[in-house]
Order: structure tokens, then C-alpha cells, then sequence
């Protein structure tokens, strides 16, 4: 339980930018995962010799893994209302709503396709950003949601749960050049190579003062 001394931190959140329901699409941790997960695969350029050896067709391949922790307790026990009427399935639905199509756009390309439209486009999902401190936003796709839940009210509203979630980060290979999402990601990667700079910088210093710390 922190103390009115400790310090304050950030929580991380999961944002989704739908002009449709912006309140909905705003999840911010409740708590901060334990342990964050990434992994980074090289675009490289296959075959070719030599000559391509070294050559980036892109940005890496990059997913992140978290489990995240959604507990009501403290919400009943401040008698909450909305926390003693649902529970935290309003929290569960935001998460699991990321990964629906709007209900009135499957409605609108149902009647579209009964009215013999040839060719239905399936709907867009929103612009989906990982937030993890100010230095740390990247658009995602979420690529899996699993959800357990660990204890119900009365009702059976789900009061404490655990869920897992893995995203890919989208780059500007994905994302096509008017979309806000592509400036997003390259925002994040000039502030990317702006902090490897400092850090060499350090180790170059350490080096040249007899202090070696090469990692």
C-alpha cells in the first residue's frame, strides 16, 4: 500500500483513438504489470550475396507481452456504485471491445450485403497505442486477449481477474503514409536512436576516463 511519501508513478494504459466512443476506448492500468516482454526480430533482406548481408528492408518485427491485474477491491470496499452493480466487467468489456467491429457497421454491411452490394469492406478497428511513460508510445495491434477471471460478487460479476495480452507494434511498413499512426511510430523511433546516442555517449566518456562499462 503506498504511503503519502512514496512517490508517484505513471501507469501505463492501452488507448484506443475511436472518434465513436472516445470514453470507452481509454483503459489505464490499474496496476503495472510486474514484468514486460519483447521481442524484436530483424527485417533483413534474404539471399543476394554478400552485398545484402547487412541491409534493413524495415523496422524490426516487434511484439510486446504483459499480464495485466484488474482488481475491485478497493472500489467495494470505498462502496464504489459502480464497482458493487458490475464489478469490473466495464474494464474486462473495454479490453475485449478493442478486438470487436463496431455493432452498427456489422449491421450497415449486413443490410448492404442483403441489399447485393458486390463488395463489402470489413470495418476498421481504431488506431490502437500502447502508453507505456511519455517516452514509450507505439501504435499496436492487438494479437491476442486472454482473460482469467479469479473471483465473483453474488451476481457473478467478475470482482478480480488476470489478462493477458500480446500486441505487435505497427510501423510505418504497416501503416500507410497519411495514417497518424505512421507518425506516431516514427516519433517514437527518433526518440528511440536520440536515447542510444546518450547512452553511448556515456560509455564513450567511461571508456576515455578509464571507467570501461561497454554495456
Amino acid at each position: 500500500m503506498p504511503t503519502p511519501l512514496s512517490p508517484r508513478i505513471a501507469k501505463g494504459a492501452i488507448v484506443a483513438v475511436d472518434p465513436f466512443n472516445p470514453v470507452a476506448s481509454v483503459i489505464v492500468f490499474q496496476l503495472n504489470p510486474e514484468s514486460l516482454t519483447r521481442s524484436l526480430t530483424p527485417n533483413t533482406t534474404e539471399g543476394g550475396g554478400t552485398a545484402e548481408a547487412l541491409r534493413l528492408k524495415g523496422a524490426p518485427t516487434e511484439t510486446i507481452s504483459a499480464e495485466l491485474f484488474i482488481d475491485a477491491t478497493d472500489q467495494l470496499e470505498a462502496s464504489d456504485p459502480t464497482a458493487l452493480r458490475m464489478g469490473i466487467y466495464p474494464q474486462l468489456s473495454a479490453l475485449e471491445m478493442l478486438l470487436f467491429p463496431k455493432s452498427l457497421l456489422v449491421v450497415a454491411n449486413s443490410a448492404l450485403a442483403a441489399l447485393g452490394t458486390i463488395e463489402v469492406i470489413p470495418p476498421e478497428a481504431p488506431l490502437t497505442l500502447f502508453v507505456w511513460g511519455l517516452r514509450r508510445i507505439v501504435p499496436v495491434r492487438i494479437t491476442s486477449l486472454s482473460v482469467t477471471e479469479e473471483a465473483w460478487d453474488t451476481s457473478l460479476n467478475p470482482i478480480r481477474a488476470t489478462v493477458s495480452v500480446d500486441m505487435q507494434v505497427l510501423t510505418y511498413d504497416d501503416l500507410s503514409i497519411i495514417h497518424p499512426g505512421r507518425a506516431i511510430f516514427l516519433a517514437n523511433q527518433v526518440l528511440r536512436e536520440t536515447m542510444a546516442t546518450l547512452g553511448s555517449l556515456d560509455n564513450l566518456s567511461s571508456v576515455v576516463s578509464g571507467d570501461v562499462r561497454l554495456v
